[in-house]
């Protein structure tokens, strides 16, 4: 049985870990909007956080970097008076530097990041969303600002007015992308921001009207409990766009994408408006807080699947 995961932010790593140890036929599809250039690196945070994630080297406290890492390189550069907000570790600079050397011999970011999740004997098949450059960035009073910028130096505080995808419509999905998704038995998408996370390989041209061809069941595990959003900024972004912040918008948002959605118990109440949506609902205490929760939650989720459709 093939799953497909549509993957983004700090939460997706959670539920890959307690997917695959439930299933080995998985391919991971990684947003690409928040990767930047800093220090002549070019930096992928949701591929790495996937690849530290899946080969146990992830920081889980930080939820970014690699665990007992250190921090010379960084200091060094603050003698240079460069900016060093965007906190790269030693160990981490490794990876960075191995990718934009492999980018500048002319190499794909899918085939950089296939060789790269070998180095660390990753099974898992994980594919950026596309090849090409794409920038999420947000407007806010600062000016245009880079995602990382806001969520790194100005830690999610400015208020936001606008999400722009910066060269998304140039764009075209990486190689096996729609594959995936057109053969997948069930597509998942992942605890992510929706605005920040997911939305960016949504809208890559050819991967909404793929969503809508295949034949996969294609469910969500929700990002939100109750007004407000348990990692990162998704709540305060959607209050910020003008739109009131509870699972009932996030359905509506995504009732075109998906058959299914996961829910927080705590939710419960807004079941029956989101099943006239179209969608059908399942509840449980949604927060992963340990590897023990993780694989309890993707047994929930494909448990909700095989009941809805088998």
């Amino acid at each position: 049985m093939m799953i497909t995961v549509l993957s983004g932010g700090t939460g997706s790593i959670k539920l890959i870990r307690g997917l695959r140890f439930l299933e080995k036929n998985i391919t991971i599809i990684v947003n690409i909007g928040d990767n930047i250039t800093k220090y002549g690196l070019y930096i992928t945070p949701d591929i790495d956080t996937i690849i530290y994630g899946l080969s146990n080297q992830l920081d889980k406290k930080k939820g970014w970097g690699i665990k007992n890492d250190s921090f010379n390189f960084l200091n060094k550069m603050s003698e240079f008076d460069e900016e060093t907000w965007f906190n790269i570790g030693d160990k981490d600079l490794a990876t960075h530097l191995f990718r934009t050397k492999m980018l500048k011999e002319g190499l794909k970011l899918t085939k950089i990041t296939d060789i790269i999740k070998n180095k660390f004997k990753i099974k898992e098949r994980i594919l950026p969303a596309s090849n090409d450059h794409i920038e999420t960035k947000l407007r806010t009073k600062k000016g245009v600002i880079h995602l990382q910028e806001y969520w790194v130096k100005y830690k999610g505080e400015l208020k936001i007015t606008e999400i722009i995808y910066d060269k998304i419509q140039d764009a075209t999905p990486a190689p096996g992308v729609i594959e995936s998704i057109i053969s997948s038995k069930y597509i998942i998408i992942s605890p992510g921001n929706p605005f920040t996370s997911i939305k960016p390989i949504l809208e890559i041209p050819g991967i909404k009207n793929s969503l809508r061809k295949t034949s996969a069941k294609k469910i969500i595990i929700s990002p939100i409990i109750g007004n407000r959003s348990f990692s990162g900024p998704a709540g305060k972004i959607m209050k910020e766009l003008g739109l009131k912040t509870n699972i009932y918008n996030l359905s509506r948002y995504y009732k075109e994408y998906i058959d299914v959605i996961l829910i927080d118990r705590s939710d419960i109440k807004h079941k029956e408006e989101i099943e006239k949506l179209g969608i059908k609902v399942f509840a449980t205490d949604i927060l992963m807080k340990n590897s023990k929760d993780e694989k309890r939650i993707a047994k929930f989720v494909l448990k909700s699947l095989h009941k809805t459709y088998e």
